[in-house]
């Protein structure tokens, strides 16, 4: 069923919600998101939205799993679909396929900015912006009545766009007279700003249904990795209520629940707002937490399934009250990081058992089964922006150039590199000058922790989970070096029982010594009243994953320079000849243990 006609058939007292999914990058990760869509489908959502990787990268997970949704599980699914850097054909068969499916909500987005601007051409000329995508879609007989096409809308602006607020709205206009049903803005924090550009958005002669986009807080590193990425405006009052309290994650998502409750509150209770599109990361118990205070999962809003068959419809749904089911940092990217998460617990005692799947999810990828694993930028977009990269590192032209940006980063001379959209964190200082040797011999670094023997869980540097605990780490560390570093790091660690590796490149090749099903776990907890709580797994789907990630940020870096340019062939050249390495050393009470191996190699 179309979104708004669902949304004009509610009482005028009757608020909503949508929930977001981005399809996991594993075939276990997609198994087990299925069943926690299927218990938040218990909340009653109007509808759910799937994203839509840039470039179409995610397109066979994210039409598997908005076809999923919509045609087993009943839920009303909206498709977000992008049109930039598509190859030519791809939006049709995405609107087909959707179409076949019984999908008939699309979310139409422009999808990333253009890489290299100044060379930049639209693979499909017909599609330059998300207005292309509406008016194409209007256009087409095939499409036209099929579909309710909703389009994005950014309260505070968009990040690397228009500045004018004005010109914002001017070109929201623009996608909603080319035919758009319904806005759904990015997320932000400040509830005062939204009122005042909504206000601006309606007297400017925009009336179609807007869904505010609210992200409860899971953690205050991806906090303010989101905001940063997305330009939100963060009041002072959120800060401050997070100052204290940024060390203690259990307490950070404790805040986050209570912020998302106020701002949905105010929201519907002071503005015109009717209902709102909520986030998830694919995690539950947050968004749980949320809609259960909110007592909204009391309320009806769509036809519902029985959650033990799956797929078997409930009629009778004005007359239906549902209980919701109830479920059972490093440096820089890469596996610095990795959330545990897995939906299917192994047994009882395990280091990944169930009960902290969504506790600290600190992290950019979780365990390789976990729904939450893969990337969770908003609308399939980049980390840091073409012109961020251009203006901190400039125009390499030689590996000595190369490595010179890696040590800025390192010294803080410049915030960010194309790995890393965030300064170094404060725990790299303790291992500052073992990454500088390694840096400055072209073992470029992308990510790395040092090892911690029992820290305080509310230590300031080292530090996560709830207070009253003592927290864990083997030292690792990931780079880009040439096969034949490869060569000695294998023969190196022959000599030494103490370490895993991996090493992978562009080809597809990946060796290593870890053994098969192998999964090493780097980072954990130990807190009062709960089993032993892990949070860093390296293996081998892990490192494959980020591996095809880190070698396709080569070629995005490439592509920001002219073709031919020495800038280009460079970034290409290392792509092609470099290997992404990972070693973890596991004597974490011996701080120098992980350096006095890859030194000496």
């Amino acid at each position: 069923m179309k979104l708004t006609e669902k949304i004009q058939a509610l009482k005028p007292s009757r608020p909503f919600f949508t929930l977001e999914f981005f399809p996991p990058r594993t075939d276990q990760g997609f198994e087990n998101l299925l069943p926690r869509i299927s218990r938040l489908s218990a909340l009653n959502p109007l509808a759910i939205s799937i994203t839509w990787g840039a470039g179409g990268s995610t397109k066979e997970r994210t039409l598997e799993l908005a076809g999923v949704s919509q045609e087993e599980y009943g839920l009303d699914t909206v498709l977000h679909l992008t049109c930039t850097n598509m190859a030519q054909g791809m939006i049709d068969e995405a609107l087909q396929e959707a179409k076949q499916r019984g999908i008939t909500n699309i979310l139409a987005l422009r999808g990333d900015p253009p890489r290299g601007e100044e060379e930049w051409t639209p693979i499909d000329p017909r599609f330059k912006n998300g207005t292309d995508l509406v008016k194409y879609i209007r256009s087409n007989p095939d499409y036209a009545s099929h579909f309710c096409v909703g389009v994005a809308a950014y309260p505070d602006g968009h990040t690397g766009q228009l500045d004018d607020e004005r010109a914002e709205i001017e070109y929201l206009q623009l996608k909603v007279d080319a035919g758009a049903d319904f806005i759904v803005t990015q997320l932000f924090y400040d509830v005062d700003g939204y009122f005042q550009w909504e206000k601006k958005v309606r007297e400017a002669g925009i009336t179609v249904p807007i869904i505010p986009g609210i992200m409860p807080i899971q953690t205050y590193a991806s906090f303010l990795r989101l905001t940063k990425l997305t330009g939100a405006r963060v009041p002072e009052s959120v800060l401050q209520a997070l100052e204290p309290i940024c060390n203690d994650d259990q307490l950070v998502k404790e805040y986050g629940v209570t912020l998302a409750i106020e701002m949905i509150k105010r929201l519907t209770e002071e503005g015109q707002v009717r209902g709102v599109h909520i986030s998830t990361l694919n995690l539950e118990k947050s968004v749980q937490r949320v809609i259960e205070d909110l007592r909204w999962s009391e309320i009806p809003s769509s036809p519902l399934i029985n959650h033990n068959k799956l797929i078997e419809e409930i009629p009778q749904l004005n007359d239906l009250t549902i209980t919701p089911s109830t479920a059972a940092t490093s440096a820089t990217l890469g596996l610095a990081n990795l959330p545990i998460a897995v939906e299917t617990e192994a047994g009882r005692g395990e280091l990944n058992n169930a009960s902290s799947w969504d506790d600290f999810p600190n992290g950019r990828f979780g365990d390789f089964k976990s729904p939450a694993f893969g990337s969770i930028d908003l609308w399939g977009g980049p980390a840091i922006g073409p012109a961020d990269v251009l203006r901190h590192c400039g125009h390499p032209q030689t590996h000595a150039d190369l490595t010179a940006i890696f040590l800025d980063y390192l010294h803080s001379r410049i915030p960010i590199t194309p790995f890393s959209p965030t300064p170094l964190s404060p725990e790299s200082l303790s291992i500052m000058p073992h990454l500088e040797r390694l840096t400055k011999a072209g073992w470029w670094t992308v990510g790395s922790q040092p090892a911690v023997d029992g820290a305080r869980s509310d230590d300031p540097v080292v530090g996560w989970g709830p207070r009253a605990g003592y927290v864990f780490q083997k030292g690792f560390v990931e780079f880009f070096c040439t096969e034949a570093e490869v060569d000695r790091i294998e023969q190196k660690a022959l000599d030494v029982g103490w370490v895993h590796w991996f090493a992978g490149n562009k080809k597809g090749e990946c060796r290593g010594n870890v053994p098969e099903g192998g999964r090493n776990a780097v980072t954990w907890g130990v807190f009062p009243g709960q089993e032993i709580v892990q949070t860093t797994i390296i293996e081998r789907e892990s490192f494959l994953t980020w591996k095809e990630e880190a070698f396709s940020i080569w070629a995005d870096w490439a592509s920001l320079y002219r073709p031919g340019s020495v800038e280009r062939r460079l970034l290409e050249d290392v792509a092609d000849e470099r290997w992404l390495v990972s070693v973890v050393h596991h004597d974490y009470r011996d701080p120098k243990a992980l350096w006095t191996f890859v030194l000496d190699a």
